[in-house]
């Protein structure tokens, strides 16, 4: 990570990153960026602009594989083209980042840029569902308000409304997990392993959130599902099952 994206309760100077992130490209992409970037400048036409941070953003992606500055362009094109789907994808790629994203400033950069790309979908489509759960899950995540049950509150809305919006209810049960409350986390996260078997991931956090409980049965069972969903990769396998003979002892 760039230097510039500080530590702690420091702020993050989004241009320092990006100014950090080029001078890990070659000369010949250095010259290549500034070109475009001049184009940006230049471009009085709101189309143009918007075909210029595409190019950014497909650059940082597909060349670079740097994907800060790529969100970054991407958000800059999707305020511009002002559509619910470009909004959204830019909103969804923050969201996606907060989570993972161990450094403090920029988890809070990501989500209040986040926040924002949310909120500029929601005046297309303010009945959008899962727009609501993504804006909520900003503030769940992101630590960009002193008040967290803001987050949860809206997304807990979309959930009583339509107790099979998963989304909900998958992002309810992370924030039940974050808080401690591993018996609400299991029965979210419970009803989303049930309707979309799909996800892996829901699959191993019940199992976490039972070994956390002390329930070992439960968490073998669950372990034991996960295992038949990644029979295919052996180092996995290999870790669950050293996970189900510690939890048998």
């Amino acid at each position: 990570m760039p230097r510039a994206a500080a530590q702690g309760t420091e702020t993050v100077d989004i241009q320092a990153i990006l100014a950090a992130s080029r001078q890990q490209l070659t000369p010949r992409q250095q010259a290549f960026i500034t070109q475009l970037e001049s184009g940006v400048v230049r471009g009085d036409v709101k189309e143009q602009q918007i075909k210029v941070y595409q190019q950014l953003a497909a650059f940082w992606k597909d060349s670079a594989h740097l994907l800060l500055p790529f969100g970054y362009y991407s958000a800059e094109a999707a305020k511009l083209e002002n559509s619910q789907k470009s909004l959204t994808f830019a909103a969804q790629f923050f969201l996606e980042g907060v989570r993972k994203q161990e450094n403090q400033a920029l988890r809070k950069w990501m989500a209040l840029q986040a926040k924002e790309l949310f909120e500029k979908a929601l005046v297309l489509s303010p009945d959008n569902d899962s727009l609501t759960v993504g804006l909520g899950s900003c503030y769940l995540f992101g630590g960009i308000s002193d008040q967290p049950m803001e987050g949860i509150l809206k997304i807990r809305q979309v959930a009583e409304k339509d107790s099979n919006n998963m989304y909900a209810q998958y992002m309810l049960g992370l924030g039940a997990m974050m808080s401690g409350q591993v018996d609400k986390a299991i029965e979210r996260l419970s009803l989303v392993a049930e309707k979309e078997p799909e996800k892996l991931e829901v699959f191993f956090m019940i199992a976490e959130a039972y070994e956390q409980k002390g329930d070992k049965p439960n968490a073998i069972k669950w372990y034991q599902q996960c295992r038949k969903k990644v029979s295919g990769n052996p180092d996995i396998v290999k870790e669950i099952d050293q996970r189900i003979k510690m939890l048998q002892q």
